[in-house]
Protein backbone atom coordinates (compact mmCIF):
# COMPACT_ATOMS: atom_id res chain seq x y z
CA UNK A 1 0.00 0.00 0.00
CA UNK A 2 2.77 2.42 0.93
CA UNK A 3 4.70 1.66 -2.28
CA UNK A 4 1.62 2.38 -4.41
CA UNK A 5 1.07 5.70 -2.66
CA UNK A 6 4.75 6.61 -3.05
CA UNK A 7 4.61 5.69 -6.73
CA UNK A 8 1.51 7.86 -7.24
CA UNK A 9 3.06 10.84 -5.48
CA UNK A 10 6.22 10.40 -7.58
CA UNK A 11 4.23 10.32 -10.83
CA UNK A 12 2.29 13.44 -9.84
CA UNK A 13 5.48 15.29 -8.90
CA UNK A 14 7.21 14.25 -12.14
CA UNK A 15 4.19 15.34 -14.18
CA UNK A 16 4.11 18.69 -12.42
CA UNK A 17 7.83 19.19 -13.06
CA UNK A 18 7.38 18.28 -16.74
CA UNK A 19 4.52 20.76 -17.10
CA UNK A 20 6.50 23.57 -15.46
CA UNK A 21 9.54 22.79 -17.60
CA UNK A 22 7.47 22.78 -20.81
CA UNK A 23 5.85 26.07 -19.81
CA UNK A 24 9.30 27.61 -19.14
CA UNK A 25 10.54 26.50 -22.56
CA UNK A 26 7.40 27.94 -24.16
CA UNK A 27 7.91 31.29 -22.43
CA UNK A 28 11.62 31.30 -23.26
CA UNK A 29 11.03 30.80 -26.97
CA UNK A 30 8.18 33.33 -26.95
CA UNK A 31 10.50 35.95 -25.46
CA UNK A 32 12.70 35.94 -28.57
CA UNK A 33 12.26 38.75 -31.11
CA UNK A 34 9.92 38.29 -34.06
CA UNK A 35 10.93 39.62 -37.46
CA UNK A 36 8.93 42.25 -39.27
CA UNK A 37 8.27 39.91 -42.21
CA UNK A 38 6.37 37.49 -39.96
CA UNK A 39 4.39 40.31 -38.37
CA UNK A 40 3.55 41.67 -41.81
CA UNK A 41 2.50 38.23 -43.06
CA UNK A 42 0.19 37.85 -40.06
CA UNK A 43 -1.14 41.39 -40.58
CA UNK A 44 -0.13 42.55 -37.12
CA UNK A 45 -0.45 46.30 -36.64
CA UNK A 46 2.03 48.15 -34.43
CA UNK A 47 4.05 44.96 -33.91
CA UNK A 48 1.83 44.00 -30.97
CA UNK A 49 0.59 40.41 -30.96
CA UNK A 50 -2.78 39.58 -29.47
CA UNK A 51 -4.37 36.22 -28.68
CA UNK A 52 -6.44 36.49 -31.86
CA UNK A 53 -3.26 36.32 -33.97
CA UNK A 54 -2.51 32.76 -32.80
CA UNK A 55 -4.77 31.08 -35.34
CA UNK A 56 -3.30 33.16 -38.18
CA UNK A 57 0.24 32.36 -37.09
CA UNK A 58 -0.58 28.68 -36.66
CA UNK A 59 -1.93 28.69 -40.22
CA UNK A 60 1.28 30.31 -41.45
CA UNK A 61 3.23 27.69 -39.54
CA UNK A 62 1.32 24.97 -41.36
CA UNK A 63 2.08 26.64 -44.72
CA UNK A 64 5.83 26.93 -44.21
CA UNK A 65 7.76 23.78 -45.13
CA UNK A 66 9.71 22.15 -42.34
CA UNK A 67 13.24 21.30 -43.43
CA UNK A 68 14.07 19.68 -40.11
CA UNK A 69 11.41 17.00 -39.51
CA UNK A 70 12.72 16.05 -36.05
CA UNK A 71 11.57 19.40 -34.66
CA UNK A 72 8.23 19.55 -32.91
CA UNK A 73 5.30 21.44 -34.30
CA UNK A 74 2.56 23.36 -32.61
CA UNK A 75 0.47 20.39 -31.48
CA UNK A 76 1.00 20.86 -27.74
CA UNK A 77 0.81 24.65 -28.03
CA UNK A 78 -2.48 24.40 -29.92
CA UNK A 79 -3.85 22.13 -27.20
CA UNK A 80 -2.63 24.50 -24.48
CA UNK A 81 -4.11 27.50 -26.30
CA UNK A 82 -7.45 25.75 -26.74
CA UNK A 83 -7.50 24.69 -23.09
CA UNK A 84 -6.77 28.21 -21.87
CA UNK A 85 -9.34 29.64 -24.28
CA UNK A 86 -11.92 27.16 -22.97
CA UNK A 87 -11.19 28.14 -19.37
CA UNK A 88 -11.55 31.79 -20.32
CA UNK A 89 -14.86 31.13 -22.04
CA UNK A 90 -16.25 29.21 -19.08
CA UNK A 91 -14.96 31.25 -16.16
CA UNK A 92 -13.53 34.49 -17.58
CA UNK A 93 -16.63 36.58 -16.90
CA UNK A 94 -16.85 35.53 -13.24
CA UNK A 95 -13.12 35.70 -12.51
CA UNK A 96 -11.37 38.77 -13.93
CA UNK A 97 -7.99 37.54 -12.69
CA UNK A 98 -8.43 34.34 -14.69
CA UNK A 99 -9.37 36.38 -17.76
CA UNK A 100 -6.20 38.47 -17.45
CA UNK A 101 -4.04 35.38 -16.92
CA UNK A 102 -5.57 33.59 -19.91
CA UNK A 103 -4.99 36.68 -22.06
CA UNK A 104 -1.29 36.67 -21.12
CA UNK A 105 -0.95 32.95 -21.74
CA UNK A 106 -2.62 33.14 -25.14
CA UNK A 107 -0.30 36.02 -26.13
CA UNK A 108 2.64 33.80 -25.17
CA UNK A 109 1.23 31.09 -27.43
CA UNK A 110 0.88 33.60 -30.29
CA UNK A 111 4.45 34.83 -29.78
CA UNK A 112 5.71 31.23 -29.69
CA UNK A 113 3.98 30.49 -32.99
CA UNK A 114 5.44 33.67 -34.52
CA UNK A 115 8.95 32.72 -33.43
CA UNK A 116 8.51 29.22 -34.85
CA UNK A 117 7.32 30.61 -38.20
CA UNK A 118 10.29 32.98 -38.19
CA UNK A 119 12.69 30.10 -37.50
CA UNK A 120 11.24 28.05 -40.35
CA UNK A 121 11.40 30.96 -42.76
CA UNK A 122 15.00 31.70 -41.79
CA UNK A 123 15.98 28.04 -42.23
CA UNK A 124 14.36 28.02 -45.67
CA UNK A 125 16.12 31.25 -46.66
CA UNK A 126 19.47 29.90 -45.43
CA UNK A 127 19.00 26.72 -47.47
CA UNK A 128 18.06 28.70 -50.59
CA UNK A 129 21.15 30.90 -50.14
CA UNK A 130 23.42 27.90 -49.73
CA UNK A 131 21.97 26.28 -52.85
CA UNK A 132 22.51 29.47 -54.84
CA UNK A 133 26.13 29.70 -53.72
CA UNK A 134 27.00 26.23 -55.03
Amino acid sequence: MFSAMLFTVSIVALSQFALYYWRAVLAGVAAQPVSDRVLAAAQVEDGRLTPQHFRTLAGLHDLTPDLQPHRGGLVLVRFYYSSIEGLDTLFGKQLPALAAWSERERVICARYAAVQVDRRLQANLDLAASLRSC
